[in-house]
C-alpha cells in the first residue's frame, strides 16, 4: 500500500525531546515500512526515517529560534501534500483539522485524520459541526465524548516498539513524574503525594512558554523540598533508566487526557502507574494489575503504599499484549482498508 504519513512540524520525527504525536508518527511509519508498505513521511527536515522523507522546513519549529510564523510552514506542508496526493492509496494526517478544507475539495482522495488532542474545547463545536463528514480516528474512546456525532471510524490505541524500553525487574526507591509542567498535568499534586509518603520524587518535564508563569509562581517554590528533584526535559535515551528505576509513575492529571503515552512507556519498563481517574486512564490502566486508578490525593497516597504488591513482569506482559507498535500498525491498516472500501462504495453509487 502507498501511504503518506503527515506529521506536525513543531517537533522532528522522532522528536529530540518531548513530543508525543511525533513519536507515535515515527513508530507507526517505521512499523509500516517494516511490514513492506511504501511510506512517505511529510515532516521537518531534521526527521530520521526509513520511509521517503519530504522535508517541509529545515528544523523542527519548537527548537528553531529563527522560526516565528509556524503556520506558514504548515501551509506549505498542505500545498506539497496535495500536489502529490494522487500518488498515494491513503493519506494519514496527524495535523488535526488543518487539512479539512482541502480534503473536502479533493473527495477522490482517501484521507484519514487521527485526532491527537483534547476535543472538549468550545471552539471546536462549530468547526466540527461544519466538518462532521471528515473521517477521523480517536486514540481512546473517552476522547470522543465531547463530539460523539462526528465521523469517527475507529479507535486506535497508541503503541511503541517493544525493544524501545527494557524491562526492569527491580524497582528503585523513588517516584517519577514525566511529561509537561502545566496546571492540568498536576505536578503539584505529585509533589504533595511524594511529600506525604516521604518517598523521593524525580520530575523530568518540559515547560512551555505559555506555562512559564505557572511554573515560576506555583511549582518552582515547591522544588525547594529536599525530597523533590527537578531534572528538566529529558530525551528518549534517558527515559528507560528514569522510568525503569522508579517504584511507580505518578499521573495525577486534572483534564480529559486523550491517551497518556507515558503510561504505556512506564508499563514497558515494568513500572506501575498511579493515575487520577480522568480521560483515557481507565482504558489504559488495569486497576490493581498495571497500577491504581484513584479519585484524589488521599487515594493516591494509599495506592503508593500498595504498589509493591503489583507484578512488574505483569505490567510488561500487558504492555506487549496491548500496546506494541505492531498492534497499532495492524489496527491502522484495517482502518485504511475500511476507508478505501467506503470510498469504493461511494464511487459505485455515484456511477
Amino acid at each position: 500500500m502507498r501511504i503518506a504519513q503527515v506529521a506536525p512540524l513543531f517537533e522532528s520525527v522522532p522528536p529530540k525531546y518531548y513530543g508525543g504525536t511525533e513519536r507515535v508518527v515515527s513508530w507507526l511509519t517505521e512499523e509500516l515500512v517494516r511490514m513492506g508498505h511504501d511510506v512517505t513521511l511529510f515532516a521537518s527536515g531534521d526527521s530520521v526515517t526509513t520511509a521517503r522523507l519530504v522535508p517541509i522546513c529545515r528544523h523542527s519549529l519548537r527548537l528553531d529560534e529563527h522560526s516565528i510564523d509556524h503556520m506558514a510552514h504548515h501551509m506549505l506542508l498542505l500545498e506539497k501534500l496535495f500536489q502529490e496526493g494522487h500518488e498515494f492509496d491513503i493519506i494519514h494526517s496527524h495535523i488535526d483539522y488543518l487539512a479539512f478544507p482541502l480534503i473536502r475539495r479533493h473527495p477522490e482522495l482517501a484521507v484519514l485524520t487521527t485526532m491527537h488532542g483534547r476535543m472538549d474545547i468550545p471552539d471546536l463545536q462549530s468547526l466540527y459541526a461544519e466538518y462532521q463528514d471528515m473521517p477521523v480516528v480517536s486514540i481512546s474512546h473517552s476522547q470522543r465524548k465531547p463530539l460523539p456525532h462526528i465521523n469517527w471510524i475507529s479507535t486506535v490505541y497508541h503503541g511503541l516498539p517493544p525493544n524501545l524500553y527494557q524491562y526492569q525487574e527491580r524497582s528503585g526507591d523513588y517516584l517519577a513524574f514525566l511529561g509537561r509542567i502545566s496546571p492540568e498535568k498536576r505536578v503539584d499534586a505529585a509533589i504533595e503525594i511524594a511529600t506525604r509518603v516521604q518517598i523521593p520524587l524525580k520530575i523530568a518535564a518540559k515547560v512551555d512558554k505559555v506555562d512559564m508563569d505557572y511554573f515560576q509562581q506555583v511549582i518552582h517554590p515547591l522544588l525547594r523540598n529536599p525530597l523533590i528533584e527537578y531534572l528538566g526535559e529529558i530525551g528518549e535515551a534517558e527515559k528507560n533508566e528514569f522510568l525503569g528505576n522508579a517504584c511507580a509513575l505518578l499521573f495525577p492529571i486534572d483534564w480529559p487526557e486523550p491517551f497518556g503515552l507515558v503510561m504505556i512507556e512506564a508499563m514497558a519498563c515494568g513500572t506501575p502507574i498511579i493515575a487520577q481517574r480522568n480521560g483515557s486512564v481507565p482504558e489504559v490502566i488495569e486497576n490493581g494489575v498495571t497500577g491504581f486508578i484513584v479519585a484524589d490525593i488521599d487515594e493516591a497516597v494509599q495506592a503508593v503504599e500498595k504498589t509493591p504488591s503489583l507484578s512488574r513482569r505483569h505490567c510488561r506482559q500487558i504492555f506487549e499484549e496491548r500496546f506494541s507498535s505492531e498492534r497499532m500498525a495492524r489496527d491502522y491498516l484495517q482502518t485504511y482498508e475500511a476507508l478505501l472500501n467506503i470510498k469504493a462504495q461511494s464511487k459505485q453509487l455515484a456511477a
